[in-house]
Order: C-alpha cells, then sequence, then structure tokens
C-alpha cells in the first residue's frame, strides 16, 4: 500500500496490548471521553498508511480485546505472554511484513503526523530501528525491521530484551543501523510524560482529554500547549 509515510516492502502497524498490568490493572480497556486507551490509540495509528493493522497480544488477553480492535479495523494476533520479542518476530512472519511501525496500548495520544515524519526518515537511510527524541513520552513510535528483530530474537536471552523488543537492537549500534535523533523541535516537550502506567498518570490524561478532545485523534502540537500549563514532572 502506497500513500504519505510508506515504506518498501510490506509495513504493519503493530500495537502491543496485555491486560495483566500491575500498576494499573486492565488499563488498555480503562475509558477516555468514552473510548477505551487503545481505541484512541488505533484510531489515530489508522491515520497512518500501513498493508497490516495488528493488535498484538497474549492469549490470556486476546478474547477481551478483539471486539475492540474489530471496531477499530484491526486484526488480533496472540503470542507469548512474557517473550515479547518473540511474539513481534511470530507477527511479522504470520503477516509477512519487511517492516514493522511499534506503538504500545497505554500510549492513547501516540501521534500519527510524527510518525509519518520518522518513517520518511526511516527510510532514507535504509535503518533497521527508528525512534525520534524529544516529544512527549508516550506520543511516539518506533520503527524496526523485520531482519534486524529475526536476529536479535535468535542471539539475545535477555529477559529485558525479550520483554521490551527494541532494546537489543539500539543498544548494539555495532551490529545495527541506528536512527535516533531529534524531532523536530515545534514537537518537542522532552519532560512530559502522556503514557498511562499508574492510576494518578490515568487521571492526568483523563483532565487533558477533557479540556482538549472533540472526536478526533490528538496530535503532539494540539496537547503541548496544555502540557506546559498544566505541568506534571516525568
Amino acid at each position: 500500500m502506497g500513500g504519505p509515510g510508506a515504506l518498501n516492502g510490506k509495513t504493519g502497524i503493530f500495537l502491543q496490548v496485555r491486560l495483566s498490568s500491575t500498576r494499573l490493572p486492565r488499563k488498555a480497556l480503562l475509558p477516555i471521553e468514552g473510548k477505551a486507551i487503545i481505541t484512541h490509540a488505533m484510531e489515530s495509528l489508522r491515520l497512518m498508511s500501513a498493508d497490516s493493522y495488528v493488535l498484538v497480544t497474549d492469549k490470556e488477553s486476546s478474547r477481551e480485546v478483539e471486539p475492540y480492535a474489530s471496531d477499530a479495523g484491526f486484526l488480533v494476533f496472540q503470542g507469548p505472554r512474557d517473550d515479547v520479542l518473540r511474539r513481534f518476530v511470530l507477527a511479522a512472519e504470520f503477516f509477512g511484513v519487511d517492516t514493522i511501525i511499534r506503538a504500545t496500548g497505554d500510549n492513547p495520544l501516540v501521534d500519527s503526523t510524527l510518525a509519518a515524519m520518522l518513517i520518511e526518515a526511516h527510510r532514507s537511510i535504509s535503518a533497521d530501528y527508528s525512534g525520534f527524541d524529544g516529544p512527549p513520552i508516550g506520543s511516539g513510535v518506533e520503527i524496526l525491521k523485520t531482519s534486524a528483530l529475526i536476529q536479535a530474537d535468535a542471539i539475545t536471552s535477555d529477559g529485558y530484551d525479550r520483554e521490551h523488543v527494541s532494546p537489543y537492537l539500539y543498544l548494539h549500534p555495532e551490529k545495527f543501523r541506528i536512527n535516533r535523533t531529534p524531532a523536530p523541535a515545534e514537537f518537542c516537550l522532552p519532560d512530559s510524560l502522556v503514557t498511562i502506567d499508574t492510576a494518578n498518570d490515568y487521571e492526568y490524561i483523563r483532565r487533558l482529554y477533557a479540556d482538549l478532545y472533540r472526536g478526533s485523534p490528538l496530535g503532539v502540537m494540539e496537547i503541548i500547549p496544555w502540557l506546559v500549563q498544566n505541568r506534571r514532572p516525568v
């Protein structure tokens, strides 16, 4: 599929979700302005061009998240609960994608415009891993080359690498082509956090949505003035 932000080869948008969070149980399904957190994320990600839109989860979560995925035009893939690196490799192989755009289900404010800019930068140097530095934490994506993930899956047995998918790539720049660059200045507010990990995070983002949300996905440039006026420590 072509269009703005498209990559050479097949591209999959993979949204990583699980319902077994200990700090804020079942957070991905918590409501914000009448929609689940993962629904806000999926609606933003659907603004991007890709060959596959997949909610990548585990067996324990798949039945509950499937209706949300279906409503948003996402498919569901289930893999190992704790070995998320393997889960992503299996999903990439199943859907036949060469490039993964990775987002997580606790980030309702993932920004499709920022992601499209990262895709262009990733493609221009044929990177194995790409990520922006500087935007509010939780608004960005990672872009991963499937072949690099397969290589990482074959090498690392470290629990952190396997739980968090991409660290083996960006911690080994001698093995992989890493594209870690500052985001455009207008998208940057690095001391701000919009991911949802705790009950306090959830209440903070609910306030943001109550003030700003009008039915369509919110972008980083829309929320930065609010974040500046309502600062909280990262």
